[in-house]
């Protein structure tokens, strides 16, 4: 049954991702054309203010704990995030983990393409230069070759999130992973699914390649109760009252070389993760008996605070605001409609903003190109 709790949640982050990215974005997609890096900078860095929402409605609203224990992050640092894909929210919920630990406008995620169709969040995922995939290795091959070796020419400094999973833990597709497991002589998981090595292997050492990566970071995510499936059980308020994660950093020099290497290394991490869940689950559902990381996070608990009252009260008023702007000025409502038009328009013509992104890099690119060549002859 739907809960006023999870109509306000739903409520407060559309409008908040809806008209942030028609006021807070919109203004800024021209820069695209002049500059992609500065483009890529600031827009990271405003989509950035809206991933505080989540973290401050779970949190302080809805007062969910967060308990990280393990490694923790190195701030700033370049990464590839592999987490365990217990509920379709995992993505988001991890966002309470690199407020404290990591710098959110790093962040990148490997989401499904038919996201990026929905209004409001799934524009600012697309101006925020989110890898969007069909889950068919042949189609999304390529667009991963051409983002990563986007964020490696302007130098991003990316933390990307895959799941290599590929889906969340639920009875059908442990049934299938087991299944996989029985065909080819594995261990059957009942916590985890076996994961889909290629796209890992292939973002890897593309990254490599392009000296774009430090360190691989190992996140297993556990709830001890009220496990959030689905967006509807959030509609319903069914918020998880603990969210557990723990972080295992490897350096890039420690892990393999080689793409069959690499492929048993990310199997070994997921027997890890299944006998570690094992013991969260069966046991005193928690990951250490430290309760905390070994490396402190890089922000203070009173800064965090601060970050959720001010992430809560900005984007309570920022959409009334909005509403009063377009109530009061036709040049606003004229503005707003002009927006939602180019955004639709915009997908249906050529794909996504973050393809458009790619097309102006790659011509200024040629740009360089040509004038490095004249130079040269001159």
């Amino acid at each position: 049954m739907v809960s006023w709790r999870g109509i306000y949640f739903v409520l407060t982050l559309f409008l908040g991702s809806f008209f942030g990215s028609i006021f807070m974005l919109g203004p800024f997609l021209p820069l695209m054309f002049i500059s992609p890096a500065w483009y890529r900078w600031i827009t990271d860095s405003i989509v950035a203010t809206w991933l505080t929402l989540p973290v401050a409605l779970l949190e302080m609203v809805f007062g969910a704990k967060v308990v990280v224990t393990g490694d923790g992050f190195v701030p700033g640092e370049r990464s590839v995030i592999i987490m365990n894909h217990r509920t379709r929210m995992d993505w988001m919920f991890l966002w309470n983990c690199l407020l404290r630990y990591s710098y959110l406008r790093l962040e990148k995620i490997c989401l499904k393409s038919s996201l990026k169709s929905i209004p409001g969040f799934g524009w600012a995922m697309q101006v925020a230069a989110f890898i969007f995939i069909q889950r068919k290795w042949e189609d999304d091959k390529s667009h991963f070759e051409k983002m990563l070796d986007y964020f490696c020419d302007i130098r991003e400094p990316l933390q990307l999130l895959i799941f290599p999973e590929g889906t969340d833990l639920t009875a059908n597709t442990k049934a299938r992973s087991n299944e996989f497991a029985e065909k080819n002589g594995l261990q059957k998981y009942e916590y985890v699914l076996h994961p889909r090595t290629t796209g890992f292997t292939f973002v890897v050492e593309r990254l490599r390649e392009g000296d774009n990566l430090d360190a691989i970071h190992d996140i297993t995510v556990a709830y001890p109760q009220n496990i959030p499936q689905t967006e509807k059980h959030l509609l319903n308020g069914n918020f998880p009252k603990e969210i557990h994660f723990h972080v295992q950093r490897y350096p890039i020099e420690t892990v393999p070389i080689s793409k069959e290497e690499l492929q048993l290394w990310c199997r070994k991490r997921w027997e890890e993760k299944e006998e570690r869940l094992r013991h969260f689950y069966e046991g005193g559902k928690c990951f250490s008996a430290r309760g905390q990381s070994i490396i402190p996070p890089c922000k203070s608990e009173l800064r965090v605070l601060a970050v959720k009252c001010i992430s809560l009260l900005y984007w309570t008023v920022f959409p009334l605001g909005m509403l009063a702007l377009l109530y009061l000025y036709s040049f606003a409502q004229w503005y707003f409609a002009a927006m939602i038009i180019f955004f639709v328009v915009q997908q249906k013509i050529f794909g996504g903003l973050e393809l458009i992104e790619l097309a102006c890099h790659r011509y200024f690119k040629k740009q360089q190109k040509i004038h490095d060549m004249k130079v040269k002859n001159n």
